[in-house]
């Protein structure tokens, strides 16, 4: 969820926007009805994130979410061209 917030009341409450932004809340400031700036708050690292470093690096950019567990109902359906694995591996014992 994005807030607007003109510069003069973001400087009169900074603690608060901050704090706003802590908690995964972007703050887009304002000069005039522009956007100038967007403040985006950087999360704590998770206990997961020294074990997937690359996985944290995309989290910490803010070109992915991921709260650590595995993904649940992720399926990938592949099209169904050809013979599968498995029956390749049975013809190669004949």
């Amino acid at each position: 969820m994005t807030i607007s917030v003109g510069i003069r009341a973001f400087k009169s409450r900074l603690s608060h926007y901050l704090a706003k932004a802590r908690r995964g809340q972007r703050i887009e400031i304002t000069s005039h009805r522009k956007v100038i700036a967007r403040v985006v708050g950087l999360p704590e690292e998770p206990v997961w994130a020294k074990r997937h470093p690359g996985m944290w690096r995309l989290v910490q950019s803010g070109q992915a979410t991921w709260n650590g567990e595995k993904p649940k109902f992720a399926r990938i359906k592949l099209p169904g061209r050809g013979k599968t694995i498995s029956e390749m591996a049975l013809e190669d014992r004949d």
